[in-house]
């Protein structure tokens, strides 16, 4: 009890209902132990400015000591204790962040040899173990924030040591060697009870900085129709699951004091992000829910309002497999479009107002495949610090054949691509909240299509022929650049629907550049509802001379038949 209250500046106590020993084999347990910070000292602290940023209460039914050495001790004056065990213990942590701790390196405040130099002149334990640990943070520089708990959480505490050269000692972190981590299993459902968040063995090792998680998923709770029929709108649902990720370079003390997760690198080797929205929900969303929380769902805009304080330096990713599908209400078919192998870095990923003041940007370079077929390259850069969202976005997309976009073109366009080449289709949008300006490039030939609808009498779309050879005569640049060798290169004005997702903002507007470059624009859409008119006029005033004509036979019929009978 006394090198507790010594060794922490007078701050903690311990206490428990009884202990036992054996000194043969250096051993003791106590028995309904607790933990707890003296309120009135730590008042004291922050008065003297010595406080720590986080205070603990730690209560459990069994700690046990194992193999301390009486001997050294009574001769050397060295406490040297083989391992303390925590079994189950329950951990809270309160964080309250203080201006006179910015910046300390992390050591304690006041040496603990002071304290303790009086009676020994080492104190160490070997490993300290918190087994199975149900953990509990708590931070009280927010007002009213939720606490946050995990359980069967694995502590291991290397090499205590308290000596009069470990304070100073910069291989040490708050007097430890290292700090180890090991999660088996955890599970978290969101607020909003749509998700599970779920972790699957985690490792982390503070000596390297050095965290890997074999698997991470964000699991929706429903299945894709029932999913916007349980949120009550046309809501974007997300299945994310990550494989085989590291991370390195860990800051653990700035973690500890002040609850940033700052880390160098992180490597994700496989995964995938599935979004699927059933757009026969409509739009309509909860009252509730403010324009705010509708405009705010981009990457960068989601990275700003997380509860946690983030800086990765660089991401990088691996074999990721990223699709967007959509149910279609007039189709009554569902169209997806996927960017497979998706492979790239991710570089300032952050949400801490310092760092964005020397550099507000995120970059994001990938390269994939859509649909599995046309390499496409891909730059984003988004802009941390902007009010509306704003972001940019190019690329470039290879040589493919077009007939592989009908798997999105006919249940969301109602368009069937008979056959094309894409030679290429390159793009620059600037992009916010409101929608996304830009042009498109799109180089192709040989590209004839049909127009479909949906027949209720049938299972399936059938082709509308008339418009298919309309659209192909009159509305279709079958290749571009032209015979002539002229170019058609589409400017792009989008309007962004206020609650669509991102991946709809970057999937409509290139659409529409790409409508617009095959010659799919407004005044061609005119022009061709004016011959369907013309068409119909004709056709309307063919079956009525043809019905006169055939009232005049008739009557010519009648009235020789008469003459007969005369």
């Amino acid at each position: 009890k006394t090198l507790l209250y010594k060794s922490t500046d007078s701050l903690y106590n311990i206490s428990f209902s009884k202990v036992t020993t054996n000194i043969l084999t250096g051993s003791a347990t106590l028995y309904n132990v607790k933990i707890t910070p003296d309120t009135n000292r730590f008042n004291q602290l922050i008065t003297l400015k010595r406080a720590p940023n986080n205070l603990y209460t730690v209560t459990l039914k069994k700690l046990q000591v194992k193999h301390f050495h009486p001997i050294t001790l009574y001769r050397h004056q060295k406490l040297q204790l083989e391992e303390v065990i925590f079994d189950k213990p329950e951990v809270s942590m309160m964080n309250r962040q203080f201006e006179f701790n910015e910046n300390r390196p992390p050591r304690p405040i006041k040496s603990p040899y002071a304290m303790i130099s009086q009676n020994l002149k080492e104190f160490r334990i070997d490993n300290i173990l918190f087994k199975d640990a149900s953990f509990k943070y708590v931070n009280k520089n927010i007002p009213n924030s939720v606490p946050f708990i995990i359980d069967d959480l694995n502590i291991t505490l290397k090499d205590l040591l308290v000596d009069s050269t470990s304070a100073e000692d910069p291989d040490r972190f708050y007097l430890l060697k290292d700090v180890i981590i090991n999660l088996k299993d955890y599970t978290y459902p969101t607020p909003d009870q749509m998700y599970h968040i779920k972790l699957n063995q985690l490792d982390f090792k503070a000596s390297t900085g050095s965290l890997r998680i074999n698997k991470f998923e964000v699991k929706p709770l429903h299945d894709e129709m029932k999913f916007g029929k349980v949120a009550g709108y046309s809501k974007d649902r997300f299945h994310v699951e990550m494989s085989n990720i590291s991370i390195k370079g860990i800051d653990l003390p700035v973690y500890i004091s002040k609850q940033e997760f700052r880390a160098k690198e992180m490597n994700i080797a496989n995964g995938f992000v599935s979004v699927f929205n059933d757009n026969s929900m409509g739009s309509n969303r909860n009252p509730a829910d403010s324009v705010q929380k509708r405009v705010g769902r981009f990457p960068h805009q989601l990275l700003q309002s997380m509860g946690v304080p983030v800086l990765v330096q660089k991401i990088n990713l691996k074999d990721v497999d990223v699709s967007y599908a959509i149910y279609n209400a007039e189709s009554q078919q569902r169209g997806k479009i996927s960017f497979e192998k998706t492979a790239g870095t991710f570089k300032n990923v952050t949400n801490l107002d310092r760092i964005k003041a020397i550099n507000p940007n995120m970059e994001v370079k990938l390269k994939t495949y859509l649909l599995g077929q046309g390499e496409l390259d891909l730059d984003f850069n988004f802009d941390l610090i902007a009010k509306n969202g704003a972001f940019t976005y190019k690329g470039q997309l290879q040589t493919f054949n077009a007939r592989v976009l009908n798997q999105i073109t006919k249940p969301l366009g109602l368009v069937r691509i008979n056959r094309g080449i894409v030679d290429k289709l390159n793009f620059n949008f600037k992009a916010n909240n409101d929608g996304a300006k830009g042009n498109v490039n799109f180089y192709y030939y040989d590209l004839s299509v049909a127009l479909m609808k949906n027949d209720p009498s049938k299972d399936h779309l059938v082709t509308r022929g008339l418009l298919s050879i309309l659209a192909n005569a009159l509305v279709i640049n079958s290749e571009n650049p032209d015979r002539n060798g002229k170019f058609t290169s589409a400017k792009v004005n989008y309007e962004r629907v206020e609650n669509t997702s991102f991946f709809n903002l970057i999937w409509k507007s290139l659409f529409l550049g790409i409508k617009n470059s095959v010659g799919i624009t407004e005044e061609k859409q005119q022009e061709i509802k004016k011959h369907i008119k013309n068409f119909n006029e004709m056709r309307e005033n063919h079956r009525i001379r043809k019905q006169k004509r055939l009232q005049r036979r008739q009557q010519r019929e009648k009235e020789a038949l008469k003459n007969d009978w005369r």
